[in-house]
């Protein structure tokens, strides 16, 4: 009998197992015994979560038999949780205890993406960023997430670094700190290096690849990073955290902070210093910041005023390195062909910015399901880049001609200081109501306002032409405004979440430009997009989910475009429609997912190689293109030491039809050459990444990590040649050729009586030497009846290292 009743419960196993159930309960306060209705309840590494109803009620369907961790969060409150393991229906019930501090998450949800939202996204955490920060730049803490394509001028991630996200460079990247924009207004990009070590001071990022949801600044027109700064620390802390590495890089940065006191109030701060040769010769970096936060938590308000700066001086390398050097051997050597006091290159070519931020963040809890959060903010940016230019015509640069010894003196080589000193400031604000049913609704948006004086300078002339360093000859000044208001609906019935983002967005902007007769004069442009958006989730189970999204996109062009075109000539906002459709999985083994999309363009601006009405190669409109893909993202715990995560994109990206134009130096013609179907430059067609982790013992972690990424092409071209013209070198292509990189990065930490935290890490960087270009641009021409390419590339380092310490107090 007992073998039979043995065999009867193995049988019943699978069936047990197999069967569904549920949990519910009911979230109250402790104290009053008042229900908590919108409280969030999530299951704990699953993607399920329920919003409790008007009773204060939640219910969870469709359970498997096990154990699960479920959490209890509600503003206000000090989050619950309690670990259950359930075979039947079960009632779970909460009491949560009132606090006296609002949590900083609110801060940013108005522009983040959560778990049942259908949107493809990845989230890093402060302990992710941590074990990667070693000083380089915050693209290389991105370069594991999926499709991301790392850039470094000076070839070790120190100084002027980019990222492209699905083909997409940083001007087609929305990028925000606190949901306060970063894109520079006038050019749209994103120029990391301005706040050196900002990631010491941020908490968590989400990258939002496609166009996303809705969010401040320029358009998402590829991907969005969102990044939050330093939240709340209970306990005062010191961090003492020093890097050194290959080429004379080091980095140098304290914290500290004084933990909640009279548990209200916290202060922060942060100095950084970054120091780096660099791979390429003259790629050197100096760089500085700081960061200081001051907050208030009250039981329904937190206020935070964050106060920072960066301060940056990198050397020439952002030309690249002519092909034919590189071909040479010569994988350093930056020429640029200069002669000054009898040198062969002038030793201040040097880019010189200080950028400096304040931020007031307010979020207040204005009743159980509705809150508020804003922001008031203001950066002052101020630099130059200095230049040696030789033999330049001096009434170009309003000088009179000199006469010497009854010799006119027209010419002469001189040093010039380009400068900008902008001031950009503004607010943004979100509602966000979550009433007694499952329906959330955030009311937000921005209104910003940049100024920008462009002027430039003469620090020096070779020859004697009667004015003093700092002669002004050129100035400029542009005003961008920037309004929008969006409006975000989540509701979900049963295992179905519906949600549809609406965004208006209107520009105007004020820059001087040129007219219709090819005079100088200011001039002004208004834009107005609308930007819709609209998803559906589908809940599977409590370990999985489906999505489906369509969202469209407008961005405007930049300065560029606008200055050095004719109100004839000015290109068109560009349009994309992007569809998303992706699968999630979460469980205790494996965490990840697969998503396909379709980013559709009208209008994208592209370089063809012909000047417009001013002489100048400026970005025209290409009717049709797209990017279609598939993405995947997962992590798999292989055992308890053992986990390996990878990436994998693939992709094709084509423009329908385009023409491109050669100059021709033989008859100085523009010689066109219509194409189709080609392929969208610097989009390469597979990007792959991996990271086997090892843990060997308490503290202690090996990673093996690596990086590949497929062939590029540095124009639209594809290489293809205008008829009846050949290249005049069958092996210069215009192309980067695929690159596959592998590091090592140790880390064992340890604790000791006097120090808290002690932490000693290894990247090792390249560790095979491999010889790869990251980024390069082309420059073809038709000389002598052949096509010639001048190509000039970015290579990286060899092998080379970064080793820290980190003490904690």
């Amino acid at each position: 009998m007992k073998n039979l009743f043995a065999a009867l419960c193995a049988l019943l196993v699978p069936f047990l197992a197999s069967a569904q159930f549920s949990v519910s309960g009911k979230i109250s306060d402790q104290q009053t015994g008042q229900t908590l209705p919108g409280a969030t309840i999530t299951i704990e590494n699953t993607y399920s979560n329920a919003v409790a109803d008007a009773n204060g009620a939640y219910n969870f369907k469709n359970l498997k038999a096990g154990s699960y961790a479920i959490k209890v969060t509600y503003i206000g409150y000090n989050p619950a949780q309690k670990t259950i393991t359930i075979s039947a229906a079960t009632t779970v019930n909460f009491e949560l205890t009132a606090n006296n501090v609002i949590g900083d998450e609110v801060t940013v949800r108005a522009t983040r993406a959560t778990a049942n939202s259908a949107t493809t996204f990845t989230n890093l955490s402060k302990k992710d960023l941590e074990k990667n920060n070693f000083g380089q730049d915050i693209p290389y803490l991105l370069n594991q997430t999926p499709s991301a394509v790392i850039t470094s001028d000076g070839g070790t991630g120190i100084g002027y670094t980019g990222i492209r996200i699905r083909g997409s460079d940083a001007s087609r990247t929305n990028v925000t700190l606190n949901g306060i924009p970063m894109n520079d207004s006038e050019d749209q990009g994103a120029y990391f290096i301005d706040l050196p070590d900002l990631v010491s001071s941020v908490d968590n990022i989400q990258v939002q690849r496609g166009i996303g949801t809705s969010t401040n600044g320029a358009g998402a027109f590829g991907a969005s990073i969102n990044m939050q700064t330093t939240t709340r620390h209970d306990a005062a802390y010191t961090q003492l955290d020093n890097s050194i590495g290959s080429y004379g890089a080091y980095k140098n940065t304290i914290s500290v902070g004084t933990g909640l006191i009279n548990d209200h109030f916290t202060f922060d701060g942060r100095l950084s210093r970054i120091e780096s040769s660099g791979y390429i010769d003259r790629a050197a970096s100096h760089l500085k910041s700081f960061f200081l936060s001051g907050a208030y938590y009250g039981k329904k308000t937190l206020v935070r005023a964050n106060v920072f700066s960066g301060y940056e001086q990198t050397y020439q390398a952002w030309d690249g390195i002519p092909e034919d050097i590189l071909k040479a051997g010569n994988r350093t050597y930056n020429e640029l062909g200069l002669e000054a006091d009898g040198k062969t290159y002038y030793p201040n070519q040097t880019d010189n910015y200080t950028q400096n931020y304040a931020q007031l963040l307010v979020d207040h809890q204005i009743s159980s399901t509705l809150s508020f959060s804003g922001a008031l903010h203001y950066t002052k940016g101020f630099g130059y880049y200095e230049e040696y230019k030789k033999d330049q015509t001096l009434a170009n640069y309003g000088i009179t001609p000199v006469v010497i010894g009854g010799v006119t003196v027209g010419t002469s080589s001189l040093v010039r200081q380009l400068w900008l000193n902008t001031d950009f400031y503004g607010l943004t604000y979100a509602f966000h109501y979550q009433p007694e049913k499952t329906l959330n609704f955030t009311l937000g948006g921005a209104y910003n306002e940049y100024l920008g004086a462009h002027y430039d300078n003469i620090q020096w002339t070779q020859q004697s032409t009667n004015v003093n360093p700092g002669y002004e000859y050129s100035r400029n000044n542009a005003k961008k405004t920037d309004f929008n208001i969006f409006g975000k609906i989540d509701y979900t019935i049963s295992d179905i979440t519906l949600f549809v983002d609406l965004q208006y967005r209107h520009i105007d902007y004020s820059f001087l430009g040129y007219d219709r007769n090819l005079k100088n004069v200011q001039q002004s442009a208004q834009l107005d997009f609308f930007n819709p958006k609209g998803g559906i989730t589908y809940q599977l189970n409590t370990q999985s989910n489906v999505y489906a999204s369509i969202a469209i996109a407008n961005h405007e062009p930049n300065r560029n475009d606008f200055t050095n075109s004719t109100p004839d000539s000015r290109p068109k906002a560009e349009h994309m429609t992007d569809y998303e459709l992706g699968y999630r999985l979460n469980t205790p083994v494996f965490k990840g997912g697969i998503n396909g999309y379709y980013m559709k363009y009208s209008n994208q601006l592209v370089l063809t190689g012909k000047l417009n009405d001013v002489g100048e190669a400026t970005r025209v409109n290409v009717d049709d293109s797209y990017r279609l893909g598939v993405e995947f993202d997962g992590k798999l715990k292989i055992c308890d030491q053992l986990n390996w995560a990878a990436t994998a994109a693939l992709s094709t990206n084509k423009i329908d039809k385009y023409t491109v134009y050669y100059f021709n130096y033989d008859n100085n013609t523009n010689v066109p050459s219509n194409l189709s179907n080609t392929n969208i430059a610097y989009s390469p067609s597979f990007v792959g990444s991996s990271e086997i982790s090892w843990l060997p013992f308490k503290g202690a972690e090996a990673a093996f990590v690596s990086k590949y990424v497929g062939m590029q092409y540095l124009d639209n071209t594809s290489n293809t040649n205008p008829v009846g013209v050949v290249g005049s070198d069958p092996n210069s292509n215009r192309t980067i050729d695929s690159y596959f990189v592998n590091n090592v990065r140790l880390r064992y930490g340890f604790q000791t009586k006097l120090v808290k935290n002690i932490a000693v890490s290894l990247l090792v960087y390249n560790i095979f030497s491999t010889k790869y270009i990251t980024n390069g641009a082309t420059y073809p021409d038709i000389e002598s009846g052949q096509l010639v390419n001048y190509n000039y590339y970015f290579p990286q380092a060899p092998r080379n290292f970064f080793l820290s310490l980190s003490l904690g107090f």
